[in-house]
């Protein structure tokens, strides 16, 4: 068990309402000795995508412990709960079976253990249809954390069972990086499924003048290091703090600029 254990947790539940407060309280009532750190309750709601994007970048930083996160569209319907043990095995998955852990448990080696834990034990009674994060997720949370066994959490289930997390891919054709917008993080920045490892295919170095084609239109960006690298207002590509591609404006919004939605192609190539 972890020598200080940690529960983190993540959630489009916002702050105006109750809903993150009764779990921290669930959480302690059950689990007292706990410290929880919230990775944020800011995703927006019912994001799957933006979340899974969320915990992969995030609990890498984490200590090792148990990561409870819920963003659950499907409440009450027919989408199983689960607790996963990841490879490297100080690292305990908590939410919903619709891929929103999938991306975090990859960075953490890949899944090898699953259990369906919607009829757990720990859960707490009676379970309401549509809050499963207080009465299913944190109670199982909580007792992970405590040092309950894994296998005491729920019913084995296979790992290749499990709802995966589908993402575009980039490709290179016509001398262009064709990527995809991902998500737009709060400001504005449009982060793409590609990597820096992805430009050497286009001849893409930094400082280099690059054409970005989005819907229809075609900018002129800079491939840059920061932001203060290109004017105020000026498009740039860089690499992010996660090593993704993404497009930016200084002191401006990208995502509006180009008025690019998710999974919007967006094209890459070298001017000059």
């Amino acid at each position: 068990m972890f020598a200080t254990v940690f529960v983190t947790f993540a959630s489009d539940y916002g702050h105006q309402d109750e809903f993150v407060g009764v779990c921290h309280g669930v959480l302690a009532g059950l689990a007292p000795t706990v410290r929880v750190i919230d990775v944020t309750h800011g995703i927006p709601r019912h994001d799957v995508r933006f979340g899974a994007i969320v915990l992969r970048n995030a609990l890498p930083f984490m200590p090792e412990g148990v990561h409870l996160a819920v963003v659950d569209p499907q409440v009450g319907a027919a989408r199983r709960a689960i607790a996963l043990r990841c490879a490297n095995e100080q690292q305990l998955l908590v939410g919903p079976d619709n891929g929103l852990l999938m991306l975090a448990a990859e960075r953490f080696g890949g899944a090898i253990e699953a259990y369906d834990v919607g009829r757990s034990p720990w859960r707490l009674e009676p379970v309401s249809a549509t809050f499963h994060g207080r009465d299913i997720f944190t109670p199982v949370a909580a007792a992970l954390a405590r040092g309950e066994p894994l296998a005491g959490c729920g019913d084995p289930i296979a790992v290749d069972e499990l709802v995966p997390l589908e993402l575009p891919v980039p490709v290179v054709q016509d001398g262009e990086l064709r990527a995809h917008a991902l998500i737009s993080d709060r400001f504005g920045n449009v982060i793409l499924n590609a990597t820096h490892a992805d430009l050497a295919a286009v001849d893409l170095r930094l400082g280099a003048r690059v054409a970005v084609r989005a819907g229809g239109a075609v900018r002129q960006a800079r491939f840059a290091s920061t932001f203060a690298d290109v004017g105020e207002g000026e498009l740039l590509l860089y690499e992010d703090a996660q090593h993704q591609l993404a497009l930016a404006v200084n002191r401006g919004s990208a995502q509006q600029d180009l008025r690019v939605q998710r999974d919007v192609e967006i094209r890459l190539g070298r001017i000059g």
